[in-house]
């Protein structure tokens, strides 16, 4: 077996002050190797991507944004804004690492280092919510004289998941279910949407966010929120309304649909907006991808109550569309009980999102034929 080594969050960018007088002038040591640009032909993408800020820069904030290379050369380092926050990095099929860019004058990173000398394939996936950090990637640095070469093919198989805090992975490092949201407990690589991907060979898309709903966000007014997930669907990235998204780009044979926990979990919602509106939002799926099977999943963290209710009104949905659309699904997954621990806020942990893979697997193995 080839041994690699990786250099887990090894940023290269050194800093030196010089004074003069009152004056700091900041100089950084410059980048040794061959640039290569977000805009590369040869990078690939899975996920809602920008360049409309800046052709050569990628722009995105939906974890699960995937960047994929393959490159000649014994090392690779990544070029990001500072603070883009966190990925998960791999490196020719081998045990996956976490770096970041979160400090001031983190834009560098090395990927791997001392690798044998040829082709390599690096896989790198943004892991958390960016909406606040305005994440860019600006490309990699390949050792001198080296060059990206053409990556193997993407699956054909792709999936899209629909969700809120659940599938982000809010929460799923931490063993503590009194810790608050943070960053650094964020994971989308451990989620069941990127376990079941992964087992099922496909390539997969995140519209997630944490607290958002189908008409109402958490702890939202009764009559609904504005900005619920039926109107950010259609723009590139969340909470930016100067792009809408081309749906061309990317058309799954699958759609899982995950909302509702956000509606439903406090006092003051209204389960008739909530019909309302995921009737409404099924159609705007099925208007963009027409071919696609929709499948409605209930999660595992609402109370008994409010998830009976939820599931009725899915139930309902899914009988009536079937009249004329009989691509449309239900599952429920489980609900949680404590056994395999919880994460940050009471949400799924490492364990339970493995649970929730192991249960969706094999109604989606038989649902598409994919063994």
């Amino acid at each position: 077996m080839k041994k690699i080594w990786v250099m887990m969050l090894a940023t290269l960018m050194v800093s030196s002050t010089m004074m003069a007088g009152n004056v700091k002038k900041s100089t950084t040591l410059p980048i040794v190797g061959e640039v290569v640009k977000a805009s590369h032909p040869m990078i690939q993408y899975v996920g809602r991507v920008s360049f409309a800020k800046n052709p050569d820069v990628a722009s995105f904030n939906y974890p699960g944004t995937t960047i994929e290379a393959s490159f000649q050369g014994s090392s690779l380092k990544m070029l990001c804004r500072p603070k883009t926050g966190y990925f998960m990095a791999q490196i020719d099929g081998c045990e996956p690492f976490k770096v970041g860019f979160n400090a001031e004058r983190d834009s560098v990173v090395t990927l791997a280092a001392a690798l044998p000398k040829g082709v390599h394939h690096a896989k790198v996936m943004y892991v958390i919510e960016g909406l606040f950090r305005k994440p860019e990637f600006r490309g990699f640095v390949l050792d001198k004289g080296c060059q990206l070469i053409e990556a193997p093919a993407l699956p054909e198989r792709k999936i899209e998941f629909i969700g809120n805090s659940i599938t982000c992975g809010y929460g799923v490092e931490s063993i503590n279910m009194s810790d608050p949201f943070e960053d650094e407990t964020e994971n989308h690589w451990l989620t069941y949407a990127n376990i079941v991907s992964d087992s099922l060979k496909a390539q997969h898309t995140s519209i997630s966010r944490s607290g958002i709903g189908v008409y109402r966000n958490y702890n939202g007014p009764k009559t609904g929120d504005a900005d619920n997930m039926p109107w950010q669907y259609k723009y590139t990235l969340f909470d930016q309304h100067d792009e809408k998204w081309d749906f061309a780009k990317y058309q799954p044979q699958l759609v899982c649909i995950n909302l509702g926990t956000n509606d439903l979990s406090t006092k003051n919602y209204d389960i008739q907006f909530y019909e309302k509106n995921y009737r409404m939002f099924i159609k705007t799926v099925r208007s963009k991808y027409p071919h696609a099977k929709i499948v409605m999943l209930t999660g595992p963290m609402l109370g008994e109550k409010e998830s009976s209710k939820q599931r009725t009104v899915l139930d309902r949905i899914c009988a009536d569309a079937n009249k004329t659309d009989k691509n449309i699904y239900r599952f429920d997954f489980s609900f949680q009980k404590g056994d395999l621990g919880y994460g940050a806020s009471w949400h799924p942990s490492m364990l339970q999102h493995r649970k929730m893979a192991a249960e969706l697997l094999p109604f989606l193995r038989k649902l598409m034929n994919w063994n």
